[in-house]
Formats: structure tokens, sequence, C-alpha cells
């Protein structure tokens, strides 16, 4: 076996170790995100991957809200396990609820889906200004051909969830795609044409959400700074 194969296999073994790590974190201290909804910036949506709660968006979440601003998560929506269209849905109402607008959603995975499906059909009354889509299969994943079950095959590029969502443009200058240069669970990368695009010198689908680059990237995509994600691409 070739060095870059075993690199590869390592980089996988590590990014799942800190996807059950993280679970098991959030597990011991599930918390609430009630305290994260004050401040006076712009409002925070957070939108969380597949399989995922919105905990795994904490360290991002926290950040945010210790500059300033008020930080939502959605309820009910438990590991995010619904539909794209269901769960756009579900959050588009409690954007309406809270009465939250030019709202900035900072999505994980799956959550980038959710929220360019909320910007293109949900949001009629133009809340959202914006998204920062982290590690989004906006061209779906190969490996969700062979998956089992509807939730994972949803990201099949060739599916009418992909499809639908790559027809409708119209959102697409509102959001910034960030990824690392090596997602095992995304081989084809999250570049979205037409998105200001920023790919991080970071490996892994899960690990990069506590790196300080990608922390310190969507900070500077808020005003906090200067953002050395979009410095190192050139936006």
């Amino acid at each position: 076996m070739g060095r870059g194969r075993m690199r590869r296999l390592a980089d996988v073994a590590l990014d799942s170790l800190y996807a059950v790590r993280a679970e098991m974190d959030h597990a011991a201290r599930p918390g609430s995100a009630d305290g994260l909804r004050d401040g006076v910036g712009a409002p925070v949506l957070l939108l969380p991957g597949v399989y995922e709660t919105w905990r795994f968006l904490r360290p991002v979440g926290e950040r945010l809200h210790a500059l300033g601003h008020p930080v939502h998560v959605v309820p009910g929506f438990g590991y995010n396990r619904g539909s794209v269209p269901e769960m756009a849905e579900r959050a588009q109402a409690h954007l309406v609820a809270r009465d939250l607008r030019g709202v900035v959603v900072i999505a994980h995975s799956k959550g980038g889906l959710i929220g360019k499906h909320m910007m293109v059909v949900n949001d009629a009354e133009g809340r959202i200004a914006r998204m920062i889509a982290i590690n989004t299969p906006f061209a779906g994943s190969s490996y969700a051909r062979w998956a089992r079950g509807r939730v994972l095959r949803e990201f099949a590029p060739t599916g009418p969830t992909l499809a639908a969502l790559s027809a409708r443009r119209e959102s697409d200058a509102r959001t910034v795609s960030v990824y690392s240069e090596l997602d095992p669970v995304i081989p084809g990368g999250s570049e979205l044409p037409g998105a200001t695009n920023i790919r991080l010198p970071l490996v892994g689908h899960f690990r990069l959400l506590s790196e300080p680059l990608l922390l310190d990237t969507v900070a500077g995509l808020l005003g906090h700074g200067t953002s050395p994600g979009l410095a190192a691409t050139g936006g």
C-alpha cells in the first residue's frame, strides 16, 4: 500500500474518531443553546449536518456569541434525519416564530443544502441575508450512491434533491462555501459556482469545525478582523 493511500486512510480514521469523540462529549454535557441567544450583532442560525446535533457547531456558535452575535438553533431538529425540504421548512418556521431578520446562516455539510433550500424556496420574506456553508456537498457525494436508506441517498449527485437545488442559482452570490482541501466524505469537494469559495489547508469533514483557522475565517467573514482563509485563497 502506498504512502498516499495510507495517509488517506489515516485521515479518514482520525476524522471519524473526531466525530465519535464529539458526540460523546455532547452527550456528556448536552446543555442548551438558550444562553447564546443574546447579542447586538446580526443573528446567526446554526444548521448541522446529517446525524449531527447543533452541538457539532458549538465551537463556531460560542465564538460568534462572544463577538456579540445572538446564536439560534432550531428546536426539534434532533439529529437532522429528515429530508432537506422538510428540515428547511422547519428551520424557516423558527425564523418566522422568532421574527429574525438579517440572518446569517452558518451551516455544516447537509445544513448548507438546507440553508440553500431556505434561501431559494422558503424565505419569501427575505429574512436570510447570507450563508456560510462549511464542507457542504453542493454537487453531492459519489459515496451516496451506495448508501442504504433514504437519509444518505439524498446526497447522490444525480438525485432529485441535488438536481433541484443545482438548478436554482439566485442565492449563490450570497453564499460563501468554506471547505477543507481533503474531505473524506465529499471526494468531489464543496466548490459552488457563483459563490465565494474558500479552500482551507485542513483535512477532514468534521475536524475542521473546531480548528482555529476555520473559526477565524468565519469570524472574519462576519466582519471581525480579516478572514485568513479568504486572504489565502484570494477570494
